[in-house]
């Protein structure tokens, strides 16, 4: 692919839409080069379940009319191409949810954020892979095969929104949606080198699949924090479908004041996780980057433990089993066997377990609320190792980070203390590279409960600052 078309598919959708107005690109361009480098990196990556190719280029036809209008008034998202995860409801589409059950299942709605997104103009060129039920933190599925990191093919893009990550890190698509419901968004963030957005409990509605859910939400996975904002603010606000969402809504600007002044809290570990010295690094280098920008930084203590791993599985395990456990008389044998084992543990649990999860979020938000109100951010790694390998084991009893074992399934997560506490909002931003494998790290920046505004404000702080797609892409 030359340059020149390879810097199409790098550019943001922000800057896409200005050149859309200014009639310098047109979306159709767009779209095509989109298009010939997703054809050319997808069978390196295996990222897409679906493509929409010729209908994509007839919607860039129309976006592209629209602009030609003096008084065309193009929606918010207009001709740019974004990539629908395979878990999310759009209606007669195949979304198979990664599983051969629903291999030919066609929804009869689309999600509220999916609804929106396509309102305002998106074009859905292609679905994103996931693990069967995103329920793991590598993508690999019985169904679609193993999601490869464009920075590293022998790693992860993470899970479960890895086929989002994969892409908009290769290029092959503008924006990407995801879900997070114990770091779906902000994992494969970190992974891929990405900023992905994990917006506070009610701000974005839910599917009418998971109601009442408050652990999970829909978000946006981009290469910048001004698109960030750009979909956030087409995906949020009150659904008549979701009882929990919020009518008070947050209009995040396109551009931020300075944070000069802000007091930050760092936290390496939670006070009880191993870091690898790649993540520890990086993540001091970020604490860095905040002094360089006039901020406060201090070290403090959260002093959570595993306790917050037992809370988020007995919630995760007996979501899963609420929602699937009468597939298993039929399907047992042609599901991954890690769904297979947790949908056995959910089914397990009782009503006074979940209850005491309950305590524990309750008890993580004491010492975490005290830190917010002293500080306007906290930071700290996103995943406390660069990623998993591609071919990571859920079955694995221990995973070794440091020499330390750790659950093989989650207990490296970092994410999922914050599904806990689901009324921070939290991103994903990239911090650096592992200097052996190349793979990209990434530090989480959360504030106060609702304060979305903060959380972008800081971010692009720090993007200004490190400009990280502005220095290094994939090599392929």
């Amino acid at each position: 692919m030359a340059s020149a078309d390879l810097d199409l598919c790098y550019m943001t959708a922000t800057e896409a839409i200005a050149k859309f107005k200014a009639k310098k690109l047109s979306p159709v361009e767009l779209m095509k080069a989109v298009i010939a480098r997703l054809e050319a990196v997808n069978p390196k990556i295996n990222a897409i379940t679906y493509d929409f190719f010729d209908r994509a280029l007839k919607q860039a036809k129309d976006a592209e009319a629209r602009y030609r209008k003096t008084d065309g008034r193009p929606r918010p998202l207009e001709g740019i191409s974004c990539a629908i995860k395979d878990f999310h409801p759009v209606k007669g589409e195949i979304t198979t949810l990664g599983s051969r059950i629903f291999e030919n299942f066609r929804p009869d709605y689309t999600a509220p954020t999916v609804e929106r997104l396509l309102k305002a103009g998106a074009i859905m060129h292609c679905r994103s892979t996931t693990p069967e039920f995103a329920h793991s933190g590598v993508t690999r599925s019985p169904l679609w095969g193993v999601t490869r990191n464009p920075w590293n093919l022998d790693y992860s893009s993470s899970g479960s929104s890895g086929g989002a990550s994969a892409l908009l890190a290769a290029g092959g698509t503008t924006l990407a949606d995801g879900t997070d419901g114990g770091g779906s968004i902000r994992g494969p963030a970190s992974a891929c080198g990405l900023f992905g957005y994990k917006p506070p409990f009610g701000r974005n509605p839910l599917d009418r699949d998971h109601p009442l859910e408050t652990i999970l939400v829909y978000g946006p996975l981009t290469r910048s924090v001004a698109d960030a904002a750009l979909m956030q603010n087409v995906m949020s606000g009150h659904h008549s479908s979701d009882i929990c969402s919020l009518r008070q809504n947050v209009r995040l600007p396109e551009s931020f004041p300075d944070i000069k002044g802000w007091k930050v809290a760092l936290s390496m570990n939670y006070g009880y996780l191993p870091v690898s010295p790649e993540v520890e690094k990086n993540t001091r280098a970020a604490a860095e980057v905040f002094r360089s920008l006039g901020c406060e930084v201090r070290e403090v203590d959260l002093g959570w433990n595993a306790s917050a791993l037992d809370a988020w599985l007995t919630h995760w395990q007996g979501l899963f089993a609420a929602l699937c456990h009468d597939y298993l008389p039929r399907w047992r044998y042609e599901m991954d066997p890690y769904v297979v084992k947790i949908l056995e543990a959910g089914k397990q649990h009782d009503a006074m377990r979940l209850y005491r999860a309950g305590l524990v979020r309750a008890e993580m938000y004491k010492t975490l609320a005290p830190i917010l109100r002293e500080n306007q951010i906290l930071i700290c790694p996103t995943i406390p190792i660069p990623a998993l390998k591609a071919d990571h084991d859920n079955h694995a009893p221990e995973f070794f980070i440091n020499g330390k074992p750790v659950l093989g399934y989650v207990g490296w997560n970092m994410t999922l203390h914050f599904n806990l506490v689901n009324q921070c909002p939290v991103m994903s931003v990239p911090s650096g590279f592992c200097p052996k494998t190349g793979v990209p790290t990434g530090i989480q920046i959360v504030s106060r409960t609702y304060d979305d505004l903060r959380v972008f404000r800081a971010a692009s702080a720090f993007e200004g600052a490190t400009k990280p797609w502005a220095k290094k892409r994939p090599k392929m």
